[in-house]
């Protein structure tokens, strides 16, 4: 599809058409330094207009639809995409603003002596630097040829000229032309067939040529290995019909029969291997597709776990963060705590507070220090007659008073509201108030709304109070009129008069300040010299002072810069010095509680040991006894069945 757009173009009555105007660019407002636009208003339209140059309109697809083709569904929509073809850091505010507050200024400064002006620095152009290619241009080569100078040739008689569209025509060209023509194809796809020439054939001939007429660019054009294998198949059919017998006999229709049908199946074979070779290839592609698909699933179920592991890597560094956050919390707490006690001033023992305190050392030590409250706890069972036997709390009831066992229970007696005077007490009246007051709440809560009671009778309607008259107002005469427009008129001279007066007045009073202003306007050219002359002398002279003023703060920055490094260094080092020997003091006061703590476990283990030594001689100590007794217990039971054996061998028994 393509599109010609021709458009009039009124051709220039004088002058050389050679020179035409080069278009605008479109980002010139921004990037041109030489676009001057007449005010801020052009330059928000031309801003404007930049940023729609980079929106389009883009075919949005509808999944739903997307192969209908009915109008009132359509199978895509149309939206617009805003692009901005522009990076963040070029600067679109009007350049015009600073040249007009300098304009200003020097307008203000012609008119007061006193304004200074910020001096103009411009940048420099680097003509044999970087910009050098500005200050190049193509050479303006003329387009009438040059004649020699020593051949002279006659003027041509001028006519009147006559304004005519016929004759513009002619001189200027026509006035309509093709100003562009715009296609929706590349050169590629625009490509027509190639040309094929007209041909005759001759009478009586088949030219194997015109067989490949039905071929053509793109369809079997240029030809392939398939459009020769078919003009070979071509010319061996052409070659088979040749052979073919003539139908005259019937032996030859027979013979013309059989090899027609050898044909036939021939061909349909050959069918059959293309439409397997065709469903081959389609297999192959439905492969590729499956395989595909399958990769493209792999890659999803990758990136799918892949998220996964992230996500949980992710909550596994924040969790593993806020462990290590709680650690150094604990750890700093631990430090700040141990601080107190270890690297913190000694203190000596407040004995008022400790046993102020319940809950301190001396009420409850603690373990570590040496002192087991479960051990002999058995001193501190309360062992009472009194309390253990029948009798003896029976014997301790008998000994309590009366008071303890047998309850009074006094009747309250009742409030006194009068004094002995016979007075009401302050606080018995303000009861009273506020009874009064929770009553009135309480019945104000609780109020039910009463419904509006029916009219019993007809209210009268009153009439309103009738208007007064309209008070009219008579026409004056011509006389009367004439009298104040003269009155009028009187006042108005009075007052212009007396304004006129204050005015000289005030002007009277300001006539020195007026004459001043006067001679400052009216200096002379030599004053105004002089004052430029010592203008000049003043900027050299500040000048200098700056110069030296920045060589002042270059050197002070440089000590500056020096003495910081040192300090910085001498409070590096102090501060390493402190932290080890913070350090070391809670690496030694560590030491010595475990030294403590070692000591404390050596006299546990001796007295541990002292105790099993001794349980072990006590149990050594009994065996030995136990067997001293188990042998005397041998040797008499021996003794006495000797003894018995001997008696019963003399008495014969």
């Amino acid at each position: 599809m393509s599109r010609t757009v021709t458009g009039a173009v009124p051709a220039p009555l004088g002058g050389d058409r050679c020179g035409q105007m080069a278009p605008g660019r479109t980002f010139d407002c921004l990037y041109d330094p030489l676009y001057t636009p007449s005010s801020e208003k052009d330059h928000s339209k031309s801003n404007i207009h930049v940023q729609l140059v980079g929106d389009k309109v883009v075919n949005a697809p509808r999944f739903r639809s997307m192969f209908n083709s009915l109008i009132h569904f359509p199978g895509y929509s149309l939206f617009l995409e805003s692009k901005d073809p522009l990076p963040p850091f070029i600067d679109r505010r009007w350049r015009g603003g600073s040249q007009q507050r300098l304009e200003a200024l020097q307008q203000l400064a012609a008119a007061q002596s006193s304004l200074q002006i910020p001096q103009i620095v411009y940048e420099d152009p680097e003509v044999s630097g970087r910009n050098r290619y500005k200050y190049f241009a193509r050479p303006l080569i003329p387009s009438n040829i040059l004649l020699p100078l020593n051949i002279a040739y006659p003027m041509a008689k001028t006519e009147p000229y006559v304004h005519s569209a016929t004759r513009d025509r002619e001189v200027f060209g026509p006035g309509f032309r093709t100003l562009g023509t715009q296609t929706d194809y590349r050169d590629g796809e625009a490509q027509t067939d190639p040309y094929s020439p007209e041909y005759v054939v001759p009478g009586g001939s088949v030219p194997e040529l015109l067989t490949l007429a039905t071929l053509t660019w793109g369809r079997g054009l240029p030809a392939g290995l398939a459009e020769v294998e078919m003009i070979e198949r071509a010319r061996e059919k052409r070659a088979w019909e040749a052979t073919l017998p003539p139908m005259v006999t019937a032996l030859q229709i027979a013979k013309r029969r059989k090899m027609m049908d050898a044909m036939e199946r021939k061909e349909w074979a050959f069918r059959e291997q293309e439409i397997e070779k065709l469903q081959e290839a389609r297999l192959e592609v439905l492969k590729k597709l499956l395989q595909r698909r399958v990769e493209n699933q792999n890659e999803l179920d990758a990136k799918r776990l892949d998220d996964h592991w992230h996500s949980h890597q992710k909550a596994k560094e924040e969790k593993i963060k806020k462990i290590q956050h709680d650690y150094a919390l604990m750890l700093r707490k631990l430090i700040a705590k141990s601080k107190k006690n270890v690297v913190g001033k000694l203190e000596r023992r407040d004995i008022i507070k400790d046993y102020t305190d319940f809950g301190s050392q001396t009420y409850a030590p603690l373990s570590k220090t040496g002192y087991f409250p479960d051990n002999h706890s058995e001193h501190y069972v309360v062992e009472n007659l009194y309390l253990n036997t029948f009798a003896g709390l029976c014997e301790l009831e008998a000994s309590l008073p009366d008071s303890v066992t047998q309850l009074t229970i006094k009747a309250p007696k009742p409030k006194y509201t009068t004094t002995k005077t016979g007075y009401i007490k302050r606080s018995a009246r303000l009861e009273v108030e506020l009874a009064k007051v929770h009553q009135a709440l309480l019945e104000k809560k609780n109020k039910v709304k009463e419904p509006k009671k029916p009219l019993r009778f007809l209210e009268k309607v009153e009439k309103p109070i009738p208007r007064p008259p309209t008070p009219i107002l008579q026409n004056p005469s011509i006389e009367e009129e004439e009298i104040e427009l003269a009155v009028i008129c009187l006042q108005k001279l009075l007052r212009g008069r007396a304004i006129q007066n204050m005015m000289f007045e005030e002007k009277e009073k300001q006539v020195e300040l007026i004459r001043e202003l006067r001679t400052t306007h009216a200096l002379q050219e030599d004053g105004q010299l002089l004052l430029k002359a010592e203008e000049k002398n003043i900027l050299a002279l500040k000048q200098q002072h700056d110069m030296k003023m920045h060589k002042l703060s270059s050197m002070e920055n440089h000590l500056a810069r020096e003495e910081g490094r040192v300090l910085a260094n001498m409070l590096d080092f102090l501060s390493k010095e402190l932290l080890r020997l913070l350090e070391e003091r809670k690496i030694h006061a560590f030491v010595m509680l475990a030294e403590r703590q070692r000591r404390m476990r050596e006299a546990e283990e001796s007295g541990r040991r002292q105790v099993e030594e001794r349980r072990r001689q006590e149990e050594d100590e009994l065996f030995k006894q136990a067997r001293e007794i188990s042998k005397e217990a041998r040797t008499t039971d021996f003794h006495w069945t000797f003894n018995f054996r001997q008696a019963s061998l003399r008495f014969g028994f």
